[in-house]
């Protein structure tokens, strides 16, 4: 009689010595990426700048200093200060120097010659490629072209995971981590600079994808949740870093280096780094597997035996549905569509504060710290939160206190930074407990034959979201409010939306679409060990494989 996986982690041990090293191993690169993800903000940053003076002045007095030519050619904005984006247009044929102190100039153009920053501040994108005037919206769009590139890389490295391994991808990974990162400390246009960015927001997916499936597939059931979460805990220590490390490292070209160069330091992994068992049991590689398992065993002080190893053999997925069948049926097209909202505002919401860290009043940096502070506990907690108040309330009251802190937030004077700083803090605590609760219950309200069609498509929606969510700044310019509200008004609404979702929490996982319609009980239903847990718990209440794999954002 075959034995199948699941049995062999109960008897090496599903959360050991060797689970914990492998996902301290795993966490380290999840922590280096919270770099990639949040640093521009911090590259960015606005400092006073005006027109190179206009090169018509040198015909009207070669002798006058930099100062006067400097008054001749850039015009002042009421407050005294020098206009930013204008100079005055060359005065009339025939006008002498006389002429225009006398009369005065009022026709203006756009700056031709360039800008010049007279606080001297560290090299920036902004100062380096005059990201100012006209080209100042193309901050936002880099973003954006990130936020693109993480889409990308879930559709190319998630397939590519399951084809090649987990090992193997996650090294090309930490290698195309330190090419794309390390590369765009030296580019010379900005264009080639978002080029890059797409392409390391690419590797940047594709490890939290492959890093993600690797661990839990070599932990047990009722600890996967608890891994994931730390995961995604140190990915929030990560961003407490990139604070103290943006703040000291002012030059974007060596913060750049700086930020991404240690992902060097893990060359190592080559020689540590363990492949899933279970994936090489899912190719026929069950040597492979074999020596893994006893590898694990023996760091776990277990001992796994004979019999069972001789028993192992290769294991075979379980039957797939497709994305045609999320809206086939009635009830699951239902829940479909509202996980879509719900993922969609999730990452709106979370990245609308995220990359918003100067927005505040307060010190950019000293916010960042506090955001990356406030997400430890937040994805932590959301562990005890799904556990005493269920899936269903826990993830509307998460959606709709995070929108409620960004709608009140807009009615907070300037002046009152902390306040309005303290209001953001709440609302980052709650949409990061928001995501890592969607992600829970989203696995648990999909069937099995179609939950991972179903996690990867809520996937593009949190993703399309994230590429929205820079763009949505740009409204600013029309009114300071309307960033705000749109990160407010929609958790809530969806917030409310998600009263329609069924409770999970004590309820057995669905295996086919056929489970989710309502089946007369002859006596009280059996709660499952476990159910924050997600694909494999359907498996082992069958006794069939648990294979699966997780799709992580």
């Amino acid at each position: 009689m075959a034995v199948d996986f699941t049995q062999v982690l109960a008897e090496i041990g599903g959360f050991g010595a060797f689970q914990i090293w492998l996902i301290v191993l795993l966490c380290i690169p999840n922590f280096l990426s919270a770099y990639y993800m949040f640093a521009q903000p911090f590259m960015v940053l606005d400092e006073p700048h005006h027109c190179i003076r206009a090169l018509w002045v040198q015909n009207y007095g070669p002798n006058l200093t930099a100062e006067e030519k400097l008054n001749l050619s850039v015009p002042r904005t009421e407050a005294g200060d020098f206009e930013s984006c204008l100079v005055y247009a060359p005065p009339p044929e025939g006008w002498s120097l006389d002429d225009i102190y006398q009369y005065g100039l009022n026709g203006t153009q756009a700056c031709k010659e360039g800008w010049e920053y007279p606080e001297k501040k560290p090299l920036s994108l902004v100062n380096e490629f005059n990201l100012v005037c006209h080209r100042k919206h193309e901050r936002e769009t880099a973003q954006s072209v990130y936020m693109a590139g993480l889409l990308f890389g879930a559709m190319i490295f998630g397939p590519l995971c399951d084809r090649i391994g987990r090992r193997p991808t996650i090294l090309i990974l930490l290698l195309l981590y330190a090419v794309f990162g390390i590369g765009t400390a030296f580019v010379t246009d900005f264009y080639f600079y978002m080029v890059l960015r797409f392409a390391v927001a690419t590797v940047v997916s594709g490890y939290t994808f492959s890093n993600v499936t690797l661990s839990t597939e070599w932990v047990s059931a009722s600890k996967r949740t608890h891994a994931v979460v730390i995961c995604q805990s140190c990915f929030s220590v990560g961003q407490m870093a990139l604070a103290g490390l943006a703040f000291g490292v002012r030059n974007w070209r060596l913060l750049q280096i700086v930020g991404t160069s240690p992902v060097l330091l893990l060359f190592f992994y080559w020689w540590v780094l363990p492949e899933s068992a279970r994936w090489l049991l899912t190719q026929g590689r069950v040597e492979e597997a074999k020596a893994l398992i006893q590898k694990a065993a023996s760091m776990n002080k277990r001992s796994v035996s004979s019999e069972t190893l001789d028993q192992l053999a290769p294991e075979k997925k379980g039957p797939k549905g497709n994305a045609l069948d999320l809206f086939r049926h009635p009830q699951l097209r239902k829940l479909t569509l509202i996980l879509f909202c719900v993922w969609f505002v999730d990452s709106l919401s979370y990245y609308g504060l995220g990359l918003n860290v100067g927005g505040f009043g307060l010190d950019i940096y000293l916010t960042q710290l506090i955001f990356g502070a406030v997400e430890v506990p937040a994805r932590l907690s959301s562990i005890f939160i799904l556990q005493k108040f269920g899936r269903r309330k826990s993830q509307m009251g998460m959606l709709i206190l995070g929108g409620l802190m960004c709608i009140i937030i807009i009615f907070i004077p300037a002046k009152y930074p902390t306040v309005t700083t303290t209001l953001a803090v709440i609302g980052k605590f709650a949409t990061s407990a928001a995501f890592t609760i969607s992600y829970v219950y989203s696995a648990e309200l999909f069937p099995t034959i179609v939950r991972q069609t179903g996690m990867g498509l809520v996937a593009i929606f949190s993703r399309i979201a994230g590429i929205i969510t820079p763009l949505v700044i740009l409204l600013e310019e029309y009114h300071t409010a309307i960033p705000m509200a749109i990160y407010g008004t929609f958790p809530v609404l969806v917030g409310i939306l998600s009263v329609m979702l069924p409770e999970t929490k004590g309820k057995t996982l669905k295996d086919t679409i056929d489970d989710l319609e309502p089946k007369p009980t002859k006596g009280p239903q059996n709660p499952e060990p476990d159910s924050t847990n997600t694909e494999a718990v359907s498996a082992q209440e069958k006794g069939t494989v648990g294979h699966f794999s997780t799709t992580y954002f």
